[in-house]
Order: structure tokens, then C-alpha cells, then sequence
């Protein structure tokens, strides 16, 4: 395989910190930008020493310049996440989110990038009664979160259909895996939930719990951006693409899952409904598999078992936000 020099923005993130891993271990050249707002230098132990780290933000023109010089591929992940913080920050959502990734695209159009694969969200998808959700549809964002990610999408798709560098959008649908931060109002359900069964404390679920999501492990979305920043760019470009699991799985159903892999109980206490949810969700993958050659490798359970025994060797992961 051929070296290439690569950018992941958000490298120090959840997502952005697995595929840092996959793309050295397949032998290419990365460099990392990542402001540490809501990434941390210890999600790189033992990889960091091996990218160019760029502590900076995407909202910073002249950072996304020096970041982007001399890369053939860029994997924007860096973003705002959180439908939640997004109804309580809108122009802080849209700035990172909409104007950081116009600025890369820019600063990658000038230094002769040729493919930026971008995070898009399931969350541009809306509330709509037909499932499974499919790229085809009319998007009805009904959160700042949700049309920020839309915005960076068509951006993307923009600059790919006029000519201007190759590129693809991940719609990514409820990711979940090693490394996703349980800390804070804004956390996933997942984290908190191995939280709940590690400290013995409840953890509450807004709504009645039977909203379903289409639950993701990590490492199917690692496979689906290589497959996006390698492909073959006249069935990869200009494309808006799903990855998910392709299932759907209850808020309820969840906790069970967790129990059984845990061994643990877990006590839930309800909360209302949250203002921008949605309340059912599941990834069409006709197009993940015909464009890109995606098939999710690990399914829902799996990825729950993994995940068990990542935060059974790693309990501080999980520990320090129970005190807080």
C-alpha cells in the first residue's frame, strides 16, 4: 500500500484517536490537529511520538492552512458534538462546525489536497416516520447540531461536484466504543450506562425508553472512512453515505444488553423528553455497501462485550466522572 500523508482533524478524540491508530498501522504518515476541547493528549498514549501533533483550532484560518500543507487526505472528525449542547450553544455549534470545516476545505483546496472525507451526522435525517433512513431522503434537521452537520456536509459535496478536491460524507449513526469521554452534561448514553454498572449508581434515560438508535462500534466507522479516504474516487466522490450497524435497538433493550455483558444491574430513573431527539433511527446501508464496499464487522452485543472489558481493564476511564 502506498504511504500517504494524511490530516485527522479531532485526532485526539474518540473517533479521531482509533483511526489515528488504524492509519499508522497501515503505514501512512499522520499528522493530527486537535484543539483538546473536547479531545485529550492521553487518548494518543503510545501513538503520540509517531504523528505531528498540532495543538490548534479549526476555527483558525492560518491553523487550518499549516495543518493541511503538504496532505493528500484529509478526515475532518473535529466538531461541537451534542444535539443537547447545541440547543444551548447554537453559534458556538455552528462555528466549529460549520465555519472550522469551511475553512479547512478552503485551506485544503489551496494546498492541493486531493480528498477530504468528512463526519457528517444521522442527526441531518431528522425525526422521519420511514425507516430505514437513506441518504436519498429529504433531511429535516431539527436541531443546531443537526443542520451544522448538514451545512459542513454540503460544503463537502459542493467542493467535490464543483472540481474542486474529491470528497464524501460519513453519515455516522450513534457511535460508540473505547475512549468516548462519559464525562459531562453532554455525555452518550453507552459510556454512562458502564459507568451506571462499574459505580453502582443510576443513570437516567430522557423519555420512556423505548426510542431506538442504530448503535455503531468504533471500529465499523474506522472502516468505513478508510474505505472513504482509499476507494476509488469516481464511486467515492460526491457522495453522502450512511454507517451504521443497520439495526435498531431500544434505550431499554440497551440497558439489558449492558446488563448481561456486565453481570451488573443497572437502576434507571426517567427523565422528560429532551428538546431535539428523535425518536426512532436506523441506517439504510444499500449505499454504504455499493459505493464504498462497507459491511459493519461488528455488531451491536459485540461491540458491548469489547467494550466491557475495555472499561473492566481501564475502570479510572469511567471512575473519576462518578465523584464529579
Amino acid at each position: 500500500m502506498n504511504r500517504t500523508r494524511v490530516l485527522v482533524t479531532g485526532g485526539a478524540g474518540f473517533i479521531g484517536s482509533h483511526l489515528v491508530r488504524r492509519l499508522l498501522d497501515r503505514g501512512h504518515e499522520v499528522r493530527v490537529i486537535d484543539n483538546l476541547v473536547t479531545g485529550f493528549r492521553h487518548n494518543l498514549a503510545g501513538v503520540i511520538d509517531q504523528v505531528e501533533f498540532i495543538e490548534a483550532d479549526i476555527c483558525d484560518f492560518a491553523a487550518c492552512a499549516r495543518a493541511t500543507e503538504g496532505r493528500d487526505v484529509v478526515y475532518h472528525v473535529a466538531a461541537l458534538p451534542s444535539v443537547p449542547r447545541s440547543m444551548a450553544d447554537p453559534l458556538g455549534t455552528h462555528n466549529t462546525n460549520v465555519n472550522g470545516t469551511l475553512n479547512l476545505l478552503e485551506a485544503g483546496r489551496a494546498a492541493g489536497v486531493r480528498r477530504f472525507v468528512y463526519s457528517s451526522s444521522s442527526s441531518a435525517y431528522g425525526d422521519t416516520a420511514v425507516l430505514p433512513k437513506v441518504e436519498s431522503a429529504e433531511p429535516l434537521p431539527r436541531s443546531p447540531y443537526a443542520a451544522a452537520k448538514l451545512s459542513g456536509e454540503l460544503y463537502t459535496l459542493a467542493y467535490a461536484r464543483a472540481g474542486l478536491m474529491e470528497g464524501v460524507a460519513l453519515r455516522y449513526f450513534n457511535v460508540f466504543g473505547p475512549r468516548q469521554d462519559p464525562n459531562g452534561p453532554y455525555a452518550a448514553i453507552i459510556p454512562l450506562l458502564f459507568r451506571a454498572a462499574l459505580t453502582e449508581t443510576p443513570v437516567t434515560i430522557f423519555g420512556d425508553g423505548g426510542q431506538t438508535r442504530d448503535f455503531t462500534y468504533v471500529d465499523n466507522v474506522v472502516d468505513a472512512n478508510l474505505l472513504a479516504g482509499e476507494g476509488i474516487a469516481s464511486r467515492v466522490s460526491g457522495h453522502a453515505v450512511n454507517v451504521g450497524a443497520g439495526s435498531r435497538t431500544s434505550l431499554l433493550d440497551l440497558v439489558r444488553m449492558v446488563e448481561e455483558v456486565s453481570g451488573r444491574p443497572i437502576a434507571v430513573d426517567h427523565g422528560t423528553d429532551r428538546p431535539g431527539d428523535v425518536r426512532d433511527s436506523q441506517a439504510g446501508m444499500d449505499r454504504a455497501a455499493m459505493v464504498l464496499g462497507y459491511v459493519p464487522r461488528v455488531s451491536v452485543r459485540a461491540g458491548l462485550a469489547h467494550l466491557w472489558t475495555w472499561y473492566s481493564a481501564n475502570p479510572g476511564a469511567v471512575m473519576a466522572a462518578a465523584g464529579s
